[in-house]
């Protein structure tokens, strides 16, 4: 029987009910609500960490393949995206699973692993949603601020979380695009509180060449790691990502956030830009030079900014964050949302060539103003 039959399709669902009552608050939607009113059609869109490159050529051509057979449910295609992840990866493949983006199976993760006596630890700035999550479910919430050079605190965060359900490590960190050294993860896996787990999400670690937590999930530690399709592969509006983890860990993990048939057009997109060999090593290099470039602007320019290795980074406005976003935004540029502890620092997205010059523009207007 397929991984991801009618069946297990229909026990999920109960399981799962619950969980439709929570509101899952996702990289588009913080950005969108932060942006207070609608943008132009041909606004500056650097503030939700997106890939303006879009889907490769070879994901296009796939997803244009598969439309005719789009009244299929296809699940062996699901199937089959998993065998080769887990082929690239050296795992076996149940212990991969496919889900729309890596949002859902960080929230079903909160909810499979926290609880009002199981709290959720992260890093602070850090990526809000599974901190939302954790609140519906009345966990406490362990904000551990960052360290001097913007990774995640291990130490800390054990002495901060000794009841702790589960410990959310964004590497690289959302928002800051900094790294937290391997070695760092593997102490809070060797030291964590029995019965706990560590979530390792690496949405962002293909701009990076740094070493991935896969290999903790290997050795058979108590790891979830996350993947999403959305950043270097372009496919935010197609909606694919991985869940790696033990089989029973998983099948704990996706009872609480339910299951249900994924797109096919998504599917095959994902498996036509894993085979392409060429495509993480050339958006690396593209991300990186922009991202370099606007960086040692910023510098000349007097702005001082947080050395990133994502597709995003952080500048330091020395005023309210909130008052320069609403301004640029009158100046058809839309950059990315504050964080309460950092609250003189704004994210930015790197975008095109040509609309990072828009930024620079509409930046210097502003700040100059």
């Amino acid at each position: 029987m397929p991984r991801f039959s009618r069946r297990s399709f229909l026990h999920l669902s109960a399981a799962a009910s619950a969980a439709t009552a929570f509101r899952i608050m996702t990289e588009p939607m913080l950005a969108a609500a932060a942006r207070r009113k609608p943008h132009a059609a041909d606004a500056v869109l650097i503030d939700s960490n997106e890939n303006p490159l879009g889907p490769s050529l070879p994901a296009r051509e796939a997803m244009a393949a598969i439309l005719p057979r789009g009244g299929r449910y296809q699940d062996e295609l699901t199937d089959e995206l998993a065998k080769i992840f887990a082929q690239m990866e050296g795992l076996d493949p149940d212990y991969v699973r496919v889900t729309v983006g890596s949002t859902p199976p960080l929230a079903s993760s909160v909810l499979a692993y926290t609880s009002p006596q199981k709290s959720y630890v992260t890093g602070d700035p850090g990526f809000e949603l599974g901190m939302n999550m954790a609140e519906h479910v009345r966990a406490r919430v362990v904000k551990v601020p960052l360290t001097k050079t913007y990774a995640h605190d291990v130490k800390a965060m054990l002495a901060a979380g000794s009841d702790a359900g589960l410990f959310y490590i964004c590497n690289p960190n959302n928002p800051t695009g900094t790294m937290t050294p391997q070695a760092d993860i593997e102490y809070l896996v060797a030291n964590k509180p029995k019965d706990s787990i560590v979530v390792v999400d690496e949405a962002y670690i293909h701009f990076t060449e740094a070493e991935s937590a896969i290999d903790l999930v290997k050795a058979g530690k108590d790891v979830v790691v996350l993947r999403t399709f959305s950043k270097v592969y372009g496919l935010a509006g197609i909606r694919c990502g991985l869940l790696i983890a033990r089989p029973e860990m998983s099948q704990k993990i996706l009872e609480r956030g339910g299951f249900n048939f994924m797109p096919v057009t998504a599917v095959v997109a994902a498996a036509a830009s894993l085979k392409d060999p060429a495509l993480v090593p050339e958006r690396r290099r593209i991300n990186a030079g922009i991202r370099q470039q606007t960086l040692q602007w910023l510098d000349r320019n007097g702005f001082s900014s947080i050395p990133s290795e994502s597709n995003f980074f952080m500048v330091d406005t020395k005023r309210p964050g909130q008052e320069v976003r609403d301004a640029i935004a009158k100046e058809n540029v839309m950059i990315g949302r504050v964080w309460p502890i950092m609250p003189t620092w704004v994210r930015i997205t790197v975008g095109t060539q040509e609309e990072m010059e828009k930024f620079q523009t509409a930046w210097l207007k502003v700040m100059r103003a």
